[in-house]
């Protein structure tokens, strides 16, 4: 037999007040004698009432909902964002819908228009690229968008990341400070702005500054998987690098292990630096060199940003883009 649904008519009834007192105790409102708010608290309990948040969101015009889009919840560097972005939600009595987009274009566009259906208050999106479909669906809507740990190249979303330009010149810089003029460049896809127009830039700028000519057989796009990374070392060997970058952990540990299961040595044959410096850097032997990026309050910092769009709380035209502080932490894969 089908479960009847509890409505706020039925505990007003049960409890012998108005809707209205009903409402006032389910949101808290104060403006409500402490006999009463036993009552109906009492009741609710009996009848195990749930309030329709749809309805309240139609009735309020807010949800207390937020939409995040990530391209891939097994990646630990996306779960970590998640982890920062649902805490501060929590803190802000915000509801989250966690969307896997398998940074698929078709299914981003799919995630967001139902995302927007369910009439979220805010969007945080994880995703390292921005199609011109995407970009066009997103403004046609009013609803607030964020993006968490990447960046717009048009600058037209806000944002909270890393200068990512700056901190692959410096993890670039010290592979080049111990003797290595071939240095593999290994990304994700070229066509997302974070690896084409700042990392691959700030790989670029260390090598420049070094007087070493950039090479493009070192520059190798891949994917984001460690079974990509792991296949890579023949190639690697082919063009003679004594190093790499790689923009991605799961993927550096793929480098790691092709390399080490050829018989490599890291880091005397061959000296590796990753990312993001994510709980997988310190879980394989030798530990991996990373930049380190504060995964964590990149994601709260995105939703207490997404907290102020949502309530219209004043923010400094500077406050458009929020650059965290990055470093870089030296382990066994580098010399």
């Amino acid at each position: 037999m089908e479960k009847q649904t509890i409505t706020i008519y039925d505990v007003a009834r049960e409890a012998d007040v108005s809707m209205a007192t009903v409402s006032r105790v389910v949101n808290g409102n104060p403006n409500v004698k402490p006999a009463t708010r036993k009552k109906v608290l009492e009741v609710i309990d009996r009848l195990d009432y749930r309030p329709n948040a749809v309805a309240r969101g139609l009735a309020s015009k807010k949800t207390t909902t937020v939409g995040v889009i990530i391209p891939d919840v097994t990646n630990v560097y996306f779960s970590s964002l998640a982890r920062g972005i649902d805490d501060v939600a929590s803190m802000y009595k915000y509801n989250i819908i966690l969307a896997n987009s398998d940074a698929n274009e078709q299914k981003e566009l799919q995630v967001l228009n139902t995302l927007l259906a369910k009439q979220v208050d805010g969007i945080i999106f994880m995703g390292n690229k921005i199609t011109d479909e995407l970009r066009k669906q997103i403004d046609k809507t009013k609803t607030p968008v964020v993006l968490a740990g990447s960046l717009d190249d048009k600058e037209e979303f806000e944002s909270v990341h890393i200068n990512y330009v700056d901190a692959v010149e410096e993890a670039v810089s010290d592979l080049i400070n111990h003797g290595n003029d071939k240095i593999a460049f290994i990304s994700g896809p070229l066509s997302e702005p974070i690896n084409s127009k700042y990392r691959l830039q700030g790989y670029k700028n260390a090598l420049s500054k070094n007087g070493i000519a950039c090479d493009e057989e070192l520059v190798f796009e891949t994917d984001y998987s460690y079974h990509s990374g792991e296949i890579l070392w023949p190639a690697l060997q082919s063009v003679g690098a004594t190093a790499a970058y790689v923009g991605d952990d799961e993927l550096a540990v793929g480098v790691l292990n092709g390399a080490q299961d050829a018989g490599a040595k890291v880091p005397t044959d061959f000296e590796i630096v990753t990312s993001n410096n994510s709980k997988l850097t310190e879980l394989v032997r030798p530990k991996l060199s990373s930049i380190t990026q504060p995964l964590y309050d990149i994601g709260a910092v995105s939703m207490r940003f997404l907290t102020k769009m949502m309530n219209k709380e004043e923010t400094s035209a500077d406050e458009k883009t929020i650059e965290l502080p990055y470093g870089y932490i030296k382990r066994g894969s580098t010399k």
